[in-house]
Protein backbone atom coordinates (compact mmCIF):
# COMPACT_ATOMS: atom_id res chain seq x y z
CA UNK A 1 0.00 0.00 0.00
CA UNK A 2 2.89 2.41 0.93
CA UNK A 3 4.21 2.06 -3.09
CA UNK A 4 0.95 3.47 -3.78
CA UNK A 5 0.31 6.14 -1.95
CA UNK A 6 3.62 7.02 -2.95
CA UNK A 7 3.11 6.65 -7.06
CA UNK A 8 0.18 8.76 -6.58
CA UNK A 9 1.94 11.16 -4.32
CA UNK A 10 4.69 11.73 -6.74
CA UNK A 11 2.97 12.02 -9.89
CA UNK A 12 1.18 14.93 -8.37
CA UNK A 13 4.34 16.27 -7.31
CA UNK A 14 5.91 15.58 -10.82
CA UNK A 15 2.97 17.15 -12.60
CA UNK A 16 2.34 19.98 -10.34
CA UNK A 17 6.02 20.84 -10.77
CA UNK A 18 7.03 20.46 -14.33
CA UNK A 19 4.42 22.48 -14.95
CA UNK A 20 3.82 25.35 -13.04
CA UNK A 21 7.72 25.31 -11.71
CA UNK A 22 6.45 24.88 -7.65
CA UNK A 23 8.06 23.64 -4.80
CA UNK A 24 7.11 22.14 -1.59
CA UNK A 25 8.36 21.91 1.89
CA UNK A 26 5.60 19.77 3.06
CA UNK A 27 3.24 17.05 1.82
CA UNK A 28 0.13 19.71 2.47
CA UNK A 29 1.66 22.30 -0.20
CA UNK A 30 1.49 19.37 -2.36
CA UNK A 31 -1.98 18.00 -1.82
CA UNK A 32 -3.07 22.11 -1.98
CA UNK A 33 -1.30 23.04 -4.96
CA UNK A 34 -2.94 19.59 -6.59
CA UNK A 35 -6.31 20.70 -5.93
CA UNK A 36 -6.14 24.50 -6.73
CA UNK A 37 -3.93 23.70 -10.57
CA UNK A 38 -5.46 19.94 -11.40
CA UNK A 39 -9.00 19.39 -9.66
CA UNK A 40 -10.54 23.32 -9.45
CA UNK A 41 -9.57 23.88 -13.21
CA UNK A 42 -11.01 20.00 -14.21
CA UNK A 43 -7.54 19.21 -15.70
CA UNK A 44 -7.95 16.23 -13.35
CA UNK A 45 -11.60 14.74 -11.74
CA UNK A 46 -11.20 15.79 -8.05
CA UNK A 47 -11.79 12.44 -7.58
CA UNK A 48 -8.22 12.06 -6.93
CA UNK A 49 -7.05 14.78 -5.23
CA UNK A 50 -9.72 13.28 -2.49
CA UNK A 51 -7.84 10.15 -3.14
CA UNK A 52 -4.20 11.51 -2.71
CA UNK A 53 -5.36 13.14 0.90
CA UNK A 54 -7.16 9.89 1.79
CA UNK A 55 -4.01 8.17 0.94
CA UNK A 56 -1.56 9.92 2.74
CA UNK A 57 -3.38 9.80 5.94
CA UNK A 58 -3.56 5.69 5.45
CA UNK A 59 0.00 5.85 4.90
CA UNK A 60 0.44 8.28 8.02
CA UNK A 61 -1.59 5.89 10.48
CA UNK A 62 0.20 2.63 9.24
CA UNK A 63 3.33 4.40 9.95
CA UNK A 64 2.96 5.82 12.87
CA UNK A 65 1.02 2.98 14.48
CA UNK A 66 -2.39 4.91 15.59
CA UNK A 67 -5.11 2.69 16.78
CA UNK A 68 -6.96 2.57 13.44
CA UNK A 69 -6.60 -0.98 12.15
CA UNK A 70 -6.29 -0.80 8.52
CA UNK A 71 -7.85 -3.12 6.40
CA UNK A 72 -6.74 -5.52 2.95
CA UNK A 73 -10.00 -3.89 1.88
CA UNK A 74 -7.89 -0.51 2.80
CA UNK A 75 -4.98 -1.89 0.95
CA UNK A 76 -6.48 -3.05 -2.07
CA UNK A 77 -8.96 -0.08 -2.27
CA UNK A 78 -5.78 2.41 -2.27
CA UNK A 79 -3.93 0.69 -5.09
CA UNK A 80 -6.47 0.26 -7.30
CA UNK A 81 -6.96 4.24 -7.00
CA UNK A 82 -3.26 4.97 -7.05
CA UNK A 83 -3.65 3.08 -10.81
CA UNK A 84 -6.24 4.74 -11.81
CA UNK A 85 -4.77 8.16 -10.63
CA UNK A 86 -1.37 7.43 -12.40
CA UNK A 87 -3.28 6.53 -15.43
CA UNK A 88 -4.94 9.87 -15.64
CA UNK A 89 -1.46 11.53 -14.59
CA UNK A 90 -0.02 9.59 -17.15
CA UNK A 91 -3.00 10.74 -20.07
CA UNK A 92 -2.26 14.34 -18.70
CA UNK A 93 1.53 14.27 -19.04
CA UNK A 94 1.40 12.54 -22.81
CA UNK A 95 -1.72 15.51 -23.42
CA UNK A 96 1.25 18.17 -22.31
Amino acid sequence: MRRSVLAAFFAALLRSGATEKLRFRKHGGVHSAFGEHFAKTGLLDAKFHRWLIDAFDLRSTADYGLDVPLTSDDATQTIARAEEFLTAARGLLDAG
